[in-house]
């Protein structure tokens, strides 16, 4: 009864801009793809830091198993731009200050290649 008023309804959503939805799957803007990228190194650099924080901790325990080294330690919080160093030892601090500096610069850098691409 309705099979006439609903089909053409049917073909208009199954079809965007005159494209069928089987097209807009391969079509990709090049904003689209700048978003994969920088996704990607994102979640690679994400990947990287829990790959070494891991390895981190076990030689800690290597090395508390062996009964040699001392316990040093630290971290740096980034908020935003600004990263926030602590450490146990001055050593560890100026380490830290670096890695903060050098997190913040790739930081930037990835913003502002964001920017720059779109």
């Amino acid at each position: 009864m309705f099979g006439h008023q609903i089909a053409p309804f049917v073909a208009s959503v199954l079809a965007i801009r005159g494209k069928p939805i089987s097209c807009l799957t391969s079509v990709k803007p090049e904003a689209e793809l700048a978003d994969n990228l920088l996704f990607n190194i994102g979640l690679l650099l994400a990947l990287a830091g829990f790959a070494i924080a891991v390895l981190a901790i076990f030689a800690m325990i290597l090395r508390s198993a062996k009964g040699t080294g001392q316990v040093r330690g630290g971290g740096v919080v980034l908020i935003g731009p600004v990263p926030i160093v602590f450490g146990t030892d001055k050593e560890s601090a100026r380490i830290l200050i670096l890695l903060g500096i050098v997190l913040t610069v790739v930081l930037l850098l990835l913003t502002l290649l964001q920017v720059v691409w779109r």
